[in-house]
């Protein structure tokens, strides 16, 4: 049988050990595969390990701890780790979703665990309306954990310039080596900002990340093609390039 796997994140190392530290106690089966100080580097790490649980923290630099649950979208069981006093609380109060507080009790991680293995062990995933509820719920928190308002503007090194390139132009981002290739209505450009952070400033209605080295501005995409089981690709209006969906992004495209 394979080991059940795990991620911690936590902008704190004495909690994350303190949490690590419990997990093997309370779960020495489990297997921590991956731990991560922010929520981008978290989100990243789901990607890479794709671990079946996540632990949480809920306020972290770059993305929350409920925006990764939001981008996560029920692929993975997540238990969110807070501290007392949070107001979103009142939330989690309602058994939508598993918390711990921190300080982490012992008991209180035993209880939210085994909710997570009664679901592990579920021949099929929740029903498609637990799923919305469940969004829905991360939602309404997502707007109570604000963040800064989103990236308007990217400047971008062209020889001896400075070029600024509004955000609303920008077709798509995509990792290039060492850069970031910004490829707008005007052109392109490199810059030096990672994907995975500018994944943390960018407007999430408006772009969406569509494989782990991609990120596309909806407006621009024309359709999705799915070339088999595994490989989906995208098309743009007035483009002649077709850029890669991966396993974990294919299922927001469906046909109505």
């Amino acid at each position: 049988m394979n080991r059940i796997t795990a991620l911690i994140a936590d902008d704190e190392e004495a909690p994350r050990a303190q949490l690590r530290a419990a997990l093997q106690r309370r779960w020495p089966g489990l297997q921590i595969v991956a731990e991560a100080v922010n929520g981008v580097d978290a989100w990243d790490a789901f990607l890479e390990h794709e671990p079946a649980l996540c632990l949480l923290d809920i306020r972290m630099p770059g993305l929350t701890g409920i925006e990764v649950a939001e981008r996560i979208a029920g692929r993975a069981q997540v238990v969110f780790v807070t501290a007392h006093g949070d107001h979103a609380l009142a939330a989690f109060d309602a058994g939508a979703v598993d918390y711990v507080l921190k300080p982490v009790d012992d008991e209180r991680l035993a209880q939210a665990l085994q909710r997570v293995q009664a679901r592990l062990a579920l021949p099929a995933p929740p029903a498609a309306a637990d799923a919305v509820a469940l969004q829905a719920l991360l939602a309404q928190l997502s707007a109570q954990v604000r963040r800064p308002a989103p990236l308007e503007v990217i400047q971008a090194g062209v020889g001896k310039e400075v070029r600024l390139i509004r955000i609303e132009s920008v077709v798509y981002f995509e990792s290039d080596a060492r850069y970031t290739r910004v490829v707008h209505e005007g052109g392109e450009a490199l810059i030096r900002t990672p994907l995975k952070e500018l994944l943390a400033q960018l407007d999430a209605q408006r772009f969406w990340q569509v494989h782990r080295s991609v990120i596309v501005n909806h407006h621009h995409i024309a359709a999705a093609l799915r070339i088999d089981e595994g490989t989906m690709q995208l098309s743009l209006h007035g483009r002649p390039e077709k850029l890669p969906v991966s396993r974990h992004f294919q299922g927001r495209f469906k046909g109505q």
